[in-house]
């Protein structure tokens, strides 16, 4: 008998059971893959650290949590400049003075605020209503069709006229030559790979692989006196009330014979012609000095039972979706529901890990 069972060997799940197990609580974890890390899971492969499910790039303000995962693992002083790629032509991202003067010949911020500004007036004084509309409003036509839009597009399956204006909110924009694209305090990547890091959470604790909670829910819920379930909301209740939607991811990964194929970790690919949105060489992550390289290739999916879920759609339909399966999550008793899948909630690295200790707080253990 244990004290908490924990679905799932995510990042959400592995906090919580490294801090239950400290609290001298008897944890056992069990996972539906062949792995732990969830979808931050890295592979070696020859010294290479291989991101299987997409980049993972750890970056936070946070200076509790950036010693929180320093504490298992350290971390290089990796940041993210990537690239994006338009018909040939290399631009930096986020967009900033480099990305300006590559698109127009300014120097200066007040000249590219200059050609924006002038760019935004298309719009008048109209709130924008969908997300290209609000790409405009932010930095004008010639970003948006040069760079955001094919991303997008291909990303969501839909076009932008159809998707919500607050999806692109964060879009960074800097009037300053720099190529960083997290303006956090602290960014880098385990030495070692995620794995690793995870793997020092779980270190001493019950860990089952290959086990699906939810192919018998009665079985494995008599192991435990309190369970925390990282799944999928809607498939723990049987979809009772439908299927809550996301995009999915289908990766292409080589091994190649040279050192250096494209000489950063990730360049988008903009143009909506082109199927993939990216190209991560995972060895900029960690770097490491060998004779070979390996790069993976994305495209973005419309999702179907059976594959990985990865980006929620939170736009109106599904959000009330969730609503319902909110509360019925809430009658649950002897539950706690967490992460990504069982909240319905796109979560950077940090903020699970905040999540999880907080929801290990709330349980008032001394």
């Amino acid at each position: 008998m244990y004290d908490y069972l924990i679905v799932g060997a995510g990042l959400f799940g592995s906090v919580c059971a490294h801090e239950l197990n400290k609290k001298g609580k008897k944890v056992l974890v069990i996972e539906k893959r062949d792995h732990i890390a969830g979808n931050a899971y890295t592979e070696n492969n020859d010294g290479i650290q291989v991101h299987k499910y997409g980049a993972h790039i750890f970056h936070t303000n946070d200076k509790k949590i950036w010693d929180y995962v320093n504490s298992f693992v350290e971390f290089n002083r990796f940041t993210n400049s990537p690239l994006a790629n338009y018909e040939g032509v290399l631009y930096n991202l986020p967009f900033n003075m480099n990305t300006f003067y590559k698109l127009w010949g300014v120097k200066t911020p007040q000249e590219a605020m200059n050609i924006i500004n002038d760019q935004r007036k298309e719009l008048g004084d109209k709130e924008p209503d969908n997300l290209e509309e609000k790409a405009i409003s932010l930095v004008g036509r010639d970003i948006y069709e040069k760079l955001i839009k094919g991303y997008t597009e291909k990303q969501w399956g839909r076009k932008a006229t159809d998707l919500p204006a607050f999806i692109i909110n964060r879009l960074p924009v800097r009037m300053t030559y720099d190529n960083n694209y997290f303006s956090d305090r602290y960014q880098g990547i385990p030495i070692g790979g995620y794995t690793k890091m995870v793997a020092a959470m779980l270190e001493g604790i019950d860990v089952m692989l290959n086990v699906d909670f939810l192919k018998d829910k009665t079985k494995y819920s008599q192991l435990a006196n309190k369970i925390i379930y990282t799944g999928p909301v809607d498939e723990y209740f049987k979809y009772c009330f439908g299927k809550l939607e996301y995009r999915s991811l289908q990766f292409e990964t080589e091994v190649l014979q040279e050192e250096n194929y494209q000489g950063n970790a990730v360049i988008n690919y903009t143009e909506a012609n082109i199927p993939y949105t990216r190209i991560i060489e995972h060895k900029h992550f960690d770097p490491v000095n060998c004779s070979h390289t390996v790069v993976t290739k994305e495209f973005p999916a419309e999702w179907k039972k059976g594959d990985e879920p990865y980006y929620p759609i939170n736009d109106t339909k599904n959000m009330d979706l969730f609503k319902k399966y909110k509360l019925l999550a809430n009658e649950e008793k002897g539950i706690i529901f967490g992460g990504r899948l069982a909240e319905y909630k796109y979560y950077d690295m940090h903020q699970v890990i905040a999540s999880a200790l907080y929801a290990v707080e709330s349980e008032g253990l001394v």
